[in-house]
């Protein structure tokens, strides 16, 4: 009668299993969710404007036909500024999640910390001082970047306090950065400083389809590598000495995540400014998601989501003014990080 009633007891192997289906399980639906909400935001960028696109025609006109009128407005200013969308918001939203993890700190994106403001200084500092434009523009800013990355490693040292230091001499170094800005705006001329301040606004109005081409290459060598590089991120949390006792070699896991981060970064903003926000919101947004393991993938999906449809808002909100996509990003920021703070926390570190 004992061996009846006796109920057989799921293993610890087991339960384990079931506990890991259930955030599996939502990662899969929030990455599916993003996927689609993407894919839908960009046929609408590209095909809904002033001069409306039919789905037919824009399917004929990717398959070579020409059409009067919409061949132009499809393949020359709508589509690529939603494909320019997706891969700068992904190059954007991974990057801030992956520093933040990183350093375990919520606020340590490469916007906050000076490494985005380091390409906006450099191309002011081409545009004002130099009187430059176009590509020496593109290397100015990707060589202020990476400058200021090096300042900040240098800078931060060894040993279990690498990250607070790092965060401290980003934020010294953007405030820094930003008086350099305003300083040279001061200086420059009438035109030069239009010219530089509608650079410093984030905006997708003149992407080329070269552009474009560029920014695919850096995102498809840099993206995976930092994805497969965020696994590891975690570990940092339990403080350099545990971490490096559990096989990680940790300067060089920071050396190497910075190096991507500042890549996708100055490559990024080189290309169409400095999209305030997108990487300081897309982290603590997929967390929210996907709580649990690093969500840097779910990261770079939420940037390129934020940045497509923050442009479709910044060209047809205002009847007769297309605003730069980088207002309006920064306007949406403030108020979505206040709602955050003042909602349920999100751990550190996650």
């Amino acid at each position: 009668m004992a061996l009846l009633e006796t109920v057989e007891r799921p293993s610890t192997a087991d339960a384990l299993a079931a506990a890991r289906r259930g955030p599996r399980r939502r990662r899969r639906v929030v990455v599916v969710t993003l996927l689609v909400l993407l894919v839908a935001l960009v046929v609408v960028r590209a095909l809904l404007g002033d001069y409306r696109v039919s789905l037919p025609d824009a399917v004929r006109i990717l398959g070579g036909e020409q059409i009067p009128g919409a061949s132009f407005v499809l393949m020359e200013s709508t589509l690529p500024r939603a494909v320019m969308g997706v891969l700068a918001g992904a190059a954007f939203g991974a990057a801030g999640s992956a520093f933040q993890v990183m350093l375990r700190n919520p606020i340590a994106s490469p916007d906050v910390l000076g490494v985005t403001l380091g390409a906006s200084a450099g191309a002011v500092l081409a545009v004002v001082a130099f009187g430059v434009r176009g590509a020496p523009v593109t290397l100015a800013a990707l060589a202020g970047a990476v400058l200021a990355a090096v300042v900040i490693l240098s800078q931060a040292g060894g040993g279990g306090g690498a990250t607070g230091r790092m965060v401290l001499v980003g934020v010294a170094l953007a405030a820094g950065l930003s008086a350099l800005v305003q300083w040279l705006l001061v200086r420059a001329s009438t035109y030069q400083a239009q010219d530089a301040l509608v650079w410093l606004s984030g905006s997708l109005n003149t992407v080329t389809w070269t552009d474009i081409a560029r920014l695919l290459v850096l995102d498809a060598l840099l993206l995976p590598l930092l994805l497969a590089m965020a696994g590891r991120l975690p570990v940092l949390g339990l403080g350099d000495d545990l971490a490096a006792g559990l096989g990680v070699r940790v300067t060089r896991l920071r050396v190497g995540v910075t190096v991507l981060v500042v890549g996708l970064v100055a490559a990024a903003t080189a290309l169409v400014g400095p999209v305030a926000f997108v990487g300081f919101l897309s982290g603590p947004i997929a967390r929210r998601l996907t709580p649990g393991r690093p969500a840097v993938g779910v990261a770079a999906l939420v940037g390129a989501v934020v940045v497509v449809a923050a442009d479709y808002a910044a060209a047809y909100a205002i009847p007769g003014t297309a605003l730069p996509v980088g207002l309006v990003t920064g306007l949406l920021g403030a108020p979505v990080l206040l709602w955050m703070l003042r909602s349920r926390p999100t751990p550190e570190g996650r």
